[in-house]
């Protein structure tokens, strides 16, 4: 268990944070953990989430992993970006309410301009979803989004 709460490791706020709590973080890899409730940001009228949310908790998860991570170093939580992912693959088109769902992500690629793969996979009673999700945390996160946008002559 970790000694942060998630909130301290992913650079979202309020309703934007979906994992509940980190079960496990490792050199390589983490497990994180949540239970759909009503009322959330994505939830149905069901209470339900669709299962194209899975991306998102993928993501937050990675993002978890990046933070608990810098935790450790004494480094700040920065900003990073889901740059996609190829194949997700679920077997439900929702995720039903009061589902507990696990979500594993494993790092397989992480160079040193900030680049990074990783192999993640959702889990829960009756769910199976999976997917390699690629990521980007600019060395310099603070100049990176302060590009100078000047305009250049014709």
């Amino acid at each position: 268990m970790s000694q942060w709460p998630i909130a301290e490791l992913i650079p979202h706020a309020a309703d934007m944070i979906l994992i509940d709590r980190l079960l496990r973080c490792g050199d390589e890899d983490i497990e994180t953990q949540l239970t759909v409730r009503a009322g959330g940001l994505f939830s149905q009228a069901d209470g339900s989430l669709p299962a194209w949310v899975g991306i998102e908790l993928m993501a937050q998860s990675i993002a978890a992993y990046a933070g608990y991570q810098a935790r450790l170093a004494g480094a700040p939580v920065e900003l990073g970006f889901l740059l996609g992912t190829r194949k997700y693959e679920c077997n439900v088109e929702r995720f039903p309410l009061g589902a507990e769902l696990h979500i594993h992500a494993t790092r397989s690629l992480q160079d040193d301009n900030g680049m990074g793969v990783f192999e993640c996979q959702l889990r829960g009673p009756g769910i199976e979803a999976m997917a390699r999700l690629n990521v980007f945390r600019p060395p310099q996160v603070a100049s990176y989004l302060q590009e100078d946008f000047q305009e250049q002559p014709l």
